[in-house]
């Protein structure tokens, strides 16, 4: 076994599974979240419900783990984000006990004593992770490995097409979202904007189109940055998450029934205030007037300053870990479904340390629980010295049946066969009212 624990950072799926993993196999670890809870980030997206059933929520190890405890897997059915965390992440928190401390903020981690230049000897000293507290005392912790499954959800990308906050988008706050609705029942009469074309803003337009049909009045606009509206209805039944298939259905018979007006190539540029309204206003000049919310739900992106001091290779474009990058880039042809990664994939020049979960893929917006749940299996493996066991793929993805990607970013573009939208949040929307 390592000299000094493992330190997980984050206690979200991904990481109290590679908890489990390597409590499973004797080693120690120690896992640092800066949320009071588990599953702190799935908390707030606690109203959206999962298009994964069940059976692929939960990991292997953390099942095991949680049945020596009486805990009952659930069989069947698609959990909201506030089920998951009560009938999974918690009870696997407590059930690794003392190992999830919460309130710790990781600020940085580097190699003992060696900053990011320095070669000599480097490989022989152990990491050191920087923390802060929630009252401010500051820490360093000493670890064998770190595996970083902080995730992407404290970054939302915005709404500005050029990846930088569109002119008066900061100014604008009051009136922007980056979080999927839960009540939406105050825009009732009002006109709703939802930037992205991703399952999250799918599930925005949903929520939204319930309450256009229930109030009179309601007006929603979709903004599309893409030249076409055809990709963001799924692959329907060639899709084998079903919950997913019924996504993209509804969504295309709300559009289809004039609930939601669609704008394709809308790529925002500037919020000008209007009086107590918005107008949101695109590259070429166009304007959506009179809006009273808009709802920027355009991805996300990781945090890598925590990481600035030590040797990490990333993908230039994607932000993703480099050795996965080409595998989930959007904008390479790869139909059906993404292969699983595990440890090879995912080593980085600075041995010992592993970027998992939703910051794996960076700003790809492809990610799967199932995916994280092997990609951690692997890293625990190989961790431990089991290479076989690391090197063994023991998952097959679903298909989405989506071919599309890139293809269609300006309308008139051939479309390609493109990495599959899988993100774990957009879901079937909790009925309103």
């Amino acid at each position: 076994m390592l000299e000094h624990p493992v330190v997980v950072i984050g206690a979200g799926p991904q990481g109290l599974a590679a908890a489990a993993h390597l409590t499973e196999r004797g080693q120690e670890i120690l896992v640092l979240e800066r949320g009071d809870r588990a599953g702190a980030a799935v908390s707030e997206w606690g109203h959206v419900r999962l298009f994964s059933a069940w059976p692929e929520l939960v990991d292997t190890a953390s099942g095991r783990l949680l049945k020596a405890t009486g805990w009952m897997a659930p069989e069947r059915g698609y959990p909201t984000g506030a089920e998951w965390v009560d009938g999974y992440l918690a009870p696997l928190a407590e059930a690794l006990g003392e190992r999830v401390r919460y309130g710790v903020t990781v600020t940085g981690v580097a190699r003992q004593g060696r900053d990011k230049v320095v070669d000599g000897g480097r490989r022989s000293q152990p990491f050191v992770v920087h923390t802060q507290s929630a009252t401010g005392e500051e820490g360093r912790i000493p670890a064998s490995a770190v595996i970083d499954a902080s995730g992407t959800w404290g970054l939302p990308n915005p709404a500005g097409a050029d990846g930088y906050p569109a002119v008066g988008e900061a100014a604008s706050a009051p009136r922007v979202s980056y979080r999927i609705p839960g009540d939406v029942s105050e825009y009732a009469g009002a006109h709703v904007v939802v930037v992205g074309g991703g399952h999250s803003a799918t599930h925005a337009v949903l929520r939204l189109s319930e309450l256009a049909r229930r109030a009179p009045g309601t007006r929603v606009t979709w903004l599309l940055r893409r030249g076409s509206a055809a990709n963001v209805f799924g692959g329907g039944s060639g899709d084998e998450l079903p919950e997913r298939a019924a996504l993209g259905s509804r969504v295309q018979k709300v559009v289809e029934n004039g609930l939601v007006d669609v704008i394709t190539g809308f790529r925002v540029a500037e919020f000008r205030q209007q009086d107590e309204r918005l107008a949101v206003v695109a590259e070429d000049g166009r304007e959506v007037a009179g809006v009273a919310q808009v709802f920027a739900l355009t991805g996300f992106r990781p945090d890598t300053g925590m990481l600035r001091e030590l040797r990490v290779d990333l993908d230039v474009s994607l932000e993703a870990v480099a050795g996965i990058a080409a595998e989930i880039d959007p904008n390479i042809h790869s139909c059906g479904s993404v292969s699983a990664t595990g440890a090879r994939q995912l080593a980085q020049p600075e041995q010992g340390l592993f970027i998992v979960g939703a910051k794996s893929y960076g700003r790809a917006p492809t990610f799967l629980a199932l995916t994280g749940f092997e990609q951690v299996r692997s890293v625990a493996a190989h961790l431990v010295g089991d290479h076989e066991a690391a090197a063994r793929n023991e998952l097959v993805l679903p298909d989405t049946g989506v071919c599309g990607g890139s293809g269609g970013f300006d309308a008139g573009e051939g479309g390609c066969c493109a990495t599959p939208a899988v993100l774990e949040i957009g879901a079937r929307p909790v009925a309103v009212g």
